[in-house]
């Protein structure tokens, strides 16, 4: 079940994770615990991309365009990049990942 509460939160990509751009979407690899993940849909590199920015989940979801209705399988999918360690909550203050 997705973490709804996510929508209202700052993420961030980690710094020590690498985006590779493909045709299906992208390559993320974590320096730091060595995952290699695949992002298979392009809507969702662009989410993530956008988090980067210091937007909050909902305001990337929508700046990339995910249709409303798509947006619950996206926060699941944000959410296990966050258990993988490739997304970092930002704290209030601390500004967004480069």
């Amino acid at each position: 079940m997705p973490d709804h509460t996510m929508l209202d939160e700052t993420w961030a990509l980690d710094p020590a994770v690498a985006l590779r751009p493909e045709p299906f979407g992208a390559l993320a690899y974590h320096f730091g615990n060595r995952k290699l993940i695949f992002l298979k849909q392009p809507a969702l590199v662009a989410v993530v991309r956008a988090l980067g920015s210091g937007r909050v989940v909902r305001d990337a979801l929508v700046e990339a365009e995910v249709p409303e209705a798509a947006r619950p399988a996206y926060v699941a999918a944000l959410a296990e990049l966050a258990h993988s360690g490739l997304l970092l909550r930002v704290e209030d203050g601390e500004g967004a990942a480069a």
